[in-house]
């Protein structure tokens, strides 16, 4: 499937749904157009059944450079103006859908991912980057205060101190050092990236039922700082679902 502006592509793979970023001339920063076009392709993995897991990923140089630079113009002369607010608002969605997807997902990370790019890592379940790639927050570079829940994203994977010289302070990273941090599970050569990425979703989405279960309880779990009783009882009736079941085949 390719999306109607052409820039995003979904290819399925062994129960992965492996989405593509494909607007490389202005290093797949996001228009509302191509945010909309995520949103879609999101809601139809949603729909299939036979999807277990979904991979992110961008052709050419950077994985996402944030918001389109006409975009983010536009909205600075008149933030409130319909058409602008409601603009930025799909980006924002975009990524926020993508943390909301019923499978587990992974975001194979080269070149650069910089503002809402970052924000698109960050909603991931996991994070593969390249050793060399770029990673910047750079909100406050552009004279733009943070948005769309880039304080907590951030914060969540590597703590306040980590996240504040980021975030406020400008810090950029490589993926060794992201890896070091714990904002990505793993950091590989460039030319290895999707492939492990590929490698790890495959791995979940082998049985796609218990991965949208698992997954769900999973950011129940880790993402609200839930108490151990509170997460005995989500996974209760999880478990009891998949022992039954594992005992009817």
């Amino acid at each position: 499937m390719v999306s109607q502006s052409g820039e995003v592509r979904l290819d399925l793979q062994k129960n992965v749904a492996v989405v593509t970023l494909d607007a490389p001339a202005r290093r797949n920063a996001l228009t509302p157009a191509m945010a909309q076009d995520l949103i879609e392709v999101f809601d139809e993995v949603d729909a299939r059944r036979d999807v277990g897991a979904l991979v992110v990923q961008a052709v050419g140089k950077s994985f996402c450079a944030g918001g389109d630079i006409a975009t983010l113009t536009a909205a600075g002369r008149d933030p409130a103006e319909e058409s602008a607010y409601e603009g930025m608002s799909t980006i924002y969605d975009s990524f926020f859908r993508l943390g909301q997807v019923s499978v587990p997902t992974v975001a194979a990370v080269r070149g650069s991912a910089v503002g809402a790019g970052m924000n698109l890592l960050l909603a991931a379940d996991l994070r593969v980057v390249a050793r060399d790639a770029r990673l910047l927050c750079g909100f406050l570079k552009r004279g733009m205060h943070p948005g769309g829940g880039h304080f907590v994203l951030l914060s969540r994977l590597i703590g306040r101190e980590a996240a504040a010289a980021m975030a406020l302070f400008g810090e950029e990273i490589d993926g060794t050092r992201a890896h070091e941090l714990g904002l990505a599970w793993e950091t590989v050569d460039e030319g290895a990236v999707e492939d492990r990425a590929r490698e790890l979703a495959e791995r979940v989405a082998a049985d796609p039922e218990l991965a949208r279960a698992a997954v769900q309880n999973f950011r129940r779990e880790a993402e609200t700082a839930v108490s151990w009783e509170i997460a005995t009882q989500f996974e209760r009736p999880a478990q009891m679902w998949s022992m039954r079941r594992s005992a009817s085949r």
